[in-house]
């Protein structure tokens, strides 16, 4: 415990790339300020008002524990894990599914409790489902040197006679991780499943296999909504998904521009009939982003916080741009995009295909969560229940992040070995050149 406070202390603890911890160490100061000055509803609702902050600096403290152990593990050794996870993630799922973990909340089955802790499995099957994703094309995908016009050319694609390996393999577990979670989560379904897509375009898997995947995909979908609303609301509800996809529709509709009453028939003193409990989070939303400036009202100083719903957790965005301003929001949008570019960046270090598509795979997850969650908070995009990785309160959602960066960071540790490698390598290469070619002068 000495050893590794000192490690700590003198900086040498935190393993990987520097830009990587510093994003880190700023989403999570920004949290616990933000959540501090967005638990306000919950301090009124009757807990102490520094509850919420200590209950979010443990699970940092947590995660940050998590990032130190998984930043040491070697990056092979990941490969192992989905051969855990993604049975584990799917009996959890069904689990839920069933209505068998004892979570209920807000009509959704969301939460599974074990002996006093409760998490979401979803969390779990979305770190299960990349990592297997990209074992997997790891695994079916080779790299072949063409010489073309006097150039070398990497190609990267299927190994011979596997052409359609991956996306069989691919196909099916997500199908089976998306469509579990999809019952009671359509969000999360479909963000899992564009970054899936988006690795597997990385990973050059033949275009016209996805594409013709995602329009059988797309019909198959069309067909069973199109069934399910073909059905009473009571029978409905009772099929598989049935409850989230009238939800989904619902808040789409009101996205677009539906009204639950008719706006031209009221005065101006009526216009408080339009908040009700369908819109007020993404009315108190919008009043609290139009209410900014460039620097905000200060941290603190939030007006909205009091009247907005899960403002610590779905909405903190809108908290962050009322308090910190256009600048507050702008620098947290910056934050996200740099670990994006930072991650593409350990990707191309690597000199094997599972830890670029395993660092890709996160840091597009952790950022398409990002922008879902700054989307809704500023009205771009229709309510989702996603939150704001690192920032918002919550358990489950930060302690899977930080394993992300944890990975990430691995990832990072083990390119930076091989750059230093192949440094050292071409530096004694130059220098046995040198000294034949000394040899060689000498003997003239």
């Amino acid at each position: 415990m000495k050893k590794l406070l000192s490690d700590i202390i003198h900086g040498r603890a935190f393993k990987g790339d520097k830009g990587v911890w510093m994003i880190y160490f700023f989403l999570c100061m920004i949290s616990l300020v933000e959540v501090y000055s967005a638990s306000s509803r919950l301090t009124f609702e009757g807990a102490h008002h520094w509850t919420p902050m200590v209950s979010q600096a443990g699970f940092l403290l947590v995660g940050l524990v998590v990032i130190m152990l998984v930043q040491h593990i070697p990056c092979k050794w990941f490969m192992l894990l989905p051969f855990l996870l993604f049975p584990l993630a799917v009996i959890l799922l069904i689990i839920a599914a069933l209505g068998l973990g004892g979570g209920e909340l807000n009509d959704t089955n969301r939460w599974i409790h074990i002996m006093g802790i409760s998490f979401q499995p979803s969390e779990i099957a979305k770190a299960a489902l990349i990592m297997s994703v990209a074992v997997v094309l790891a695994k079916t995908q080779t790299e072949k040197v063409v010489r073309r016009r006097g150039k070398d050319h990497v190609i990267v694609g299927a190994m011979k006679g596997r052409r359609s390996t991956a996306f069989t393999v691919v196909s099916i577990m997500t199908c089976i991780i998306c469509g579990l979670i999809f019952i009671d989560n359509v969000s999360t379904a479909a963000m899992l499943f564009f970054v899936v897509v988006l690795m597997m375009f990385i990973a050059h898997v033949p275009l016209d296999l996805m594409f013709k995947g995602g329009v059988g995909l797309l019909a198959v979908i069309i067909v069973y909504v199109a069934f399910l609303f073909t059905m009473p609301e009571d029978v409905q509800r009772k099929f598989p998904g049935g409850k989230r996809i009238s939800t989904v529709v619902a808040r789409l509709s009101r996205h677009g521009g539906g009204a639950d009453e008719d706006s031209s028939a009221l005065t101006k003193d009526d216009f408080h009939k339009l908040l009700n409990d369908k819109n007020s989070q993404t009315t108190y939303a919008k009043i609290a982003v139009a209410n900014s400036n460039v620097i905000g009202r200060g941290p603190g100083n939030s007006i909205q916080r009091d009247f907005l719903q899960h403002a610590e957790s779905d909405f903190i965005y809108a908290i962050i741009f009322e308090e910190l301003g256009v600048i507050g929001g702008a620098f947290v949008v910056f934050l996200y995009f740099t670990l994006l570019i930072r991650c593409g960046r350990i990707a191309q270090k690597c000199r094997r295909f599972f830890p670029a598509y395993l660092v890709l795979g996160f840091g597009i997850m952790m950022v398409l969560q990002a922008l879902t969650n700054m989307g809704v908070a500023v009205g771009l995009l229709p309510v989702t229940g996603q939150t704001l990785p690192l920032i918002s309160k919550g358990g489950t959602s930060i302690i899977i992040t930080s394993f992300y960066i944890g990975v990430i960071l691995s990832v990072s540790r083990y390119a930076e070995e091989v750059q230093l490698n192949n440094t050292e390598v071409e530096l004694a290469n130059s220098l046995i050149e040198t000294d034949e070619f000394r040899s060689e002068g000498n003997m003239e």
